[in-house]
């Protein structure tokens, strides 16, 4: 049987494609499965410095395979339950991820799709694409992380505008919102997502990219005292590491600094 995820490494960077082109890389229990693992696996491997998601064929990701769910036994309650359960593992170690994690989004991203791109830390879309919720339209609701997510990158108000119209955002549409960070043409995301990763390297070494990244989650449910005392011991910690030392020193000797990344 085909694996219903692919990965390659590219220059440190692990590309995570889905698989399933003919369902328009629709989740089933295998796929969450998978993309889980291939994610743990890239968050541990010291040799993995960026991680890129994306589709094959002409989708992003589907969401949920209605059709799969249809066919399992029991009831829907315990299937959601089920695979809606695998899949928020892979949200969850996007979310902890100490590394830049892009979305290239190469086609249609809808309902856990949509979510799954949220969740990435950049969305690199092409210009083709579009975004939509899906759900809430069928008489279901947002998985994925989509309700924690999209209301901390475009508010509450736009939250539920997306919601209840559950229309079609064009990629166009989804920058002017800051729901993406850029727009490419067709067929170019997971170049331009790999050459961001490589950006971010260049100039921020990891420890302080996974420090920040984790210290912004956090702030949304800290109290200002106690993320004040997160920040100062972070900054503590990252100065006594290589990376953290060679910043210092370059600018000390005003020179740019070389990162090891180790």
């Amino acid at each position: 049987m085909a694996r219903t995820i692919k990965k390659e490494i590219l220059d440190r960077i692990a590309i995570i494609r889905f698989n399933r082109p003919s369902v328009y890389n629709a989740i089933d229990m295998e796929l969450a499965k998978e993309l889980f693992d291939e994610l743990l696996q890239s968050s541990n491997d010291k040799e993995i410095w960026g991680i890129v998601i994306t589709g094959s064929g002409e989708a992003f990701c589907a969401g949920g395979d209605l059709k799969w769910i249809s066919r399992q036994e029991g009831n829907y309650y315990k299937t959601f339950y089920a695979i809606v359960g695998q899949f928020h593992r892979a949200i969850i170690e996007i979310k902890n991820m100490k590394k830049p994690v892009v979305a290239a989004i190469n086609g249609m991203a809808a309902g856990g799709g949509f979510s799954l791109a949220l969740a990435c830390d950049f969305r690199i879309i092409e210009s083709h694409a579009q975004l939509i919720l899906a759900y809430p339209s069928r008489g279901l609701t947002i998985d994925g992380g989509g309700t924690y997510f999209l209301p901390r990158i475009v508010g509450i108000a736009k939250t539920f505008e997306i919601i209840a119209l559950d229309r079609p955002i064009s990629a166009q549409e989804a920058l002017n919102i800051g729901l993406v960070t850029e727009v490419v043409q067709k067929g170019d995301s997971v170049k331009r997502a790999v050459e961001f990763i490589k950006g971010i390297i260049k100039k921020v070494p990891l420890h302080s990219y996974g420090i920040c990244k984790n210290l912004v989650h956090e702030s949304f449910r800290n109290p200002l005292e106690l993320q004040l005392e997160k920040e100062r011991e972070a900054i503590a910690y990252a100065s006594q590491q290589p990376d953290g030392k060679e910043g210092i020193l370059s600018f000390l000797e005003k020179r740019l600094p070389i990162y090891k990344n180790s």
